[in-house]
């Protein structure tokens, strides 16, 4: 694979980084290797890069290489409160493209909830009909706010037919048809709110909030207290529905892209 080596300052070892694979470097000293960096592709077709090291010039250097050796735009995530982490990313020209909150939410059945409208139930998805409704979800986001905005585990699938695991999803139905859905996954310490969605005709009726009731009881009577999810800092109208429900914000994430 290929090598380009660094100079030193005086006195120390010359660090070489190498592709050692199409989606890994390595930064090898002194024949130790002091630092890894990662590439990987996700569904919507970007692609993530990650530089694993202790020491900044060793991290400048790789994160330099891995950025030459690929034309396409790059994109990377870190925790906002790792402000060194962001700033090493932003010596090698990457700058901050969008912020999520992240929140935990008590399963805790609500005492406020809103009655459904008349002729809408919550029911279980259906496969077909759950994929023509997240793609009428897909056109209506992407032609506002944009579908950069969403989860990146739902956003637009590249490779052709995207992985769907209805089991997951829990819809609302008006007159045989697929209004609404909330995703939930729970192969994690805790569950996660992926996504709550609701088509733009059928929203402001207290749809969105009885899905995302629904699912966190469902939750409660299996015995979880809490689940998370992540929201787009510009999603007014999810913060203040979560925040409704007594989510409490742990955090932030940061996504940073280089053209």
């Amino acid at each position: 694979m290929n090598s380009l080596p660094f100079s030193p300052g005086l006195g120390a070892h010359a660090v070489t980084i190498s592709r050692v694979a199409d989606n890994q470097w390595h930064a090898v000293e002194n024949d130790l290797v002091v630092g890894r960096g990662h590439a990987s592709r996700r569904l919507d077709g970007r692609t993530f890069v990650s530089v694993d090291t202790w020491r900044g010039a060793v991290f400048d250097q790789l994160a330099a290489t891995m950025v030459a050796d690929q034309s396409e735009p790059l994109y990377t995530v870190v925790d906002e409160a790792d402000r060194d982490l962001a700033a090493s990313w932003e010596r090698v020209g990457f700058t901050i493209s969008r912020r999520e909150f992240e929140y935990v939410v008590p399963t805790e059945p609500p005492t406020n909830l809103i009655d459904l409208p008349s002729g809408v139930a919550i029911s279980a998805a259906g496969e077909n009909p759950l994929r023509e409704l997240e793609d009428a979800v897909r056109t209506e986001v992407e032609a506002s706010v944009g579908w950069q905005t969403m989860p990146a585990e739902v956003l637009p699938w590249q490779g052709g037919t995207r992985p769907m695991d209805p089991s997951k999803y829990t819809v609302a139905v008006r007159d045989d048809r697929y209004v609404g859905l909330v995703r939930v996954a729970t192969m994690t310490r805790r569950p996660r709110i992926g996504l709550l969605a609701v088509l733009a005709a059928e929203q402001r009726q207290g749809i969105g909030r009885a899905l995302l009731s629904d699912a966190l009881t469902r939750l409660h009577r299996s015995g979880f207290e809490a689940a998370t999810a992540e929201i787009d800092e510009t999603n007014l109208p999810a913060l203040t529905l979560f925040a409704s429900l007594g989510a409490r914000r742990t955090g932030s994430t940061l996504e940073l892209g280089k053209a």
